[in-house]
């Protein structure tokens, strides 16, 4: 079998962790798979958090995948660190010998590509899981990074762009060839989110929201690129005219403090829940009336494939591979990125007529059929067999 490293920083609660895990799981037996990963530390998770994601490495190494822990690969630029990191990988390259090394995410696609290049590795593939060209910093951090991305698709023989706008994002910013980019969606497990496990009124009970009262709800990353500070502004006008909507977000970050505190100044404590990372969000979307993603940009949005698997009309931000998943008027609502107005604009549009949030429901619920984990392993493995025919 062909040997295939995978190199990934952060391996938590995350889309591209959990992107990364359903690759190796899915190419298990045919592949000899190696994981490398850094520690997480800057996702700081909970007891909770870290057993969950244990349980699915203790998964994949029953599947016969082997995990390469790597203590200093960061998500954070530390030099030194890096530098170390760097030559970690190396070493675990020289000594496994692997046919394709594929790496994951921005940090991790920098080192490992090049320590992969310096240790003579026949076949580079990266997944980017988005990019920072725009949203993440400010114009010379961005700069930086689109000359390090270019500089570094040269010595890559394939990217995989998770959608068409995210390609058309590489094209633009002239970072890779056309010829170069496999677009690859990121797979989801369909069937989890497809029919809730649990009763809704008896799971609302449980996590202490009101039965009977509309909720609107976002799942992912508590950070400022992820728009969530305009998502809890555009509710502060939705409230006006609709008091009794409940805001859930679920997952955490660095503005869940900031957040909080503008809650309590306003008053709406009572309005807004913040669940933290969970690991039943199967049966969470499925207590959603609207599905939110605000993001100022976004590599695909995974969530959102999950949204429409369970049934959930959908309002985000029209912004990188999200247009690819969401058809404005079809399966949710699109507004401009950074735009209040628009979103709680489009927020009243589905709490005033639940019946058109119903028909974009079973829309994306069709929809999101093509985006099961099966055909993203698929056409993985058919990626790499193409590579490694010379392809």
């Amino acid at each position: 079998m062909a040997k295939v490293i995978h190199v990934i920083t952060r391996l938590d609660r995350g889309g591209s962790a959990e992107n990364t895990l359903l690759t190796c799981l899915g190419l298990a037996g045919k592949y000899e798979l190696v994981l490398a990963h850094g520690m997480a530390r800057e996702s700081r998770m909970t007891a909770w958090e870290k057993q969950s994601v244990d349980a699915r490495v203790l998964e994949a190494e029953k599947r016969g995948i082997r995990v390469a822990v790597q203590p200093g690969l960061i998500r954070a630029i530390a030099p030194l660190q890096d530098l170390r990191a760097a030559a970690a990988l190396w070493r675990l390259f020289k000594k496994e010998k692997p046919d394709i090394v594929h790496t994951h995410t921005s940090k991790a696609g920098l080192l490992g590509r090049w320590a992969a290049r310096l240790a003579r590795v026949p076949l580079i593939v990266h997944t980017p899981h988005g990019h920072v060209f725009y949203g993440h910093f400010g114009p010379f951090a961005s700069r930086i990074f689109h000359f390090l991305e270019k500089m570094t698709s040269g010595i890559t023989d394939r990217l995989i762009p998770l959608t068409q706008a995210e390609r058309a994002d590489y094209l633009r910013f002239s970072i890779a060839r056309a010829e170069k980019m496999v677009t690859i969606h990121s797979g989801v497990e369909i069937s989890r989110y497809a029919v809730p496990a649990v009763e809704a009124r008896a799971k609302k009970e449980a996590l202490g929201l009101p039965p009977d009262r509309p909720i609107i709800g976002t799942v992912g990353w508590l950070l400022r690129v992820k728009g969530s500070q305009h998502l809890f502004q555009a509710m502060t006008v939705v409230w006006k005219k609709h008091p009794a909507a409940v805001l859930v977000y679920a997952g955490k970050g660095d503005l869940e403090g900031v957040l909080r505190g503008e809650a309590c100044r306003l008053g709406v404590s009572d309005r807004v829940v913040f669940l933290g990372w969970r690991d039943d969000i199967p049966d969470l979307m499925h207590l959603l009336d609207i599905f939110v993603l605000p993001s100022l940009n976004e590599g695909m949005g995974r969530v959102l494939v999950e949204a429409m698997a369970a049934g959930k009309p959908i309002v985000a931000s029209r912004v990188g591979g999200i247009i690819d998943l969401v058809k404005d008027g079809c399966n949710g609502i699109l507004s401009e990125p950074g735009d209040v107005e628009g979103l709680s604009r489009a927020l009243m549009t589905l709490l005033n007529d639940p019946g058109l949030g119903a028909v974009m429901g079973a829309c994306g619920k069709a929809m999101a059929e093509a985006f099961g984990v099966a055909a993203m392993v698929e056409k993985i493995d058919a990626l790499y067999t193409s590579l490694l025919q010379g392809g």
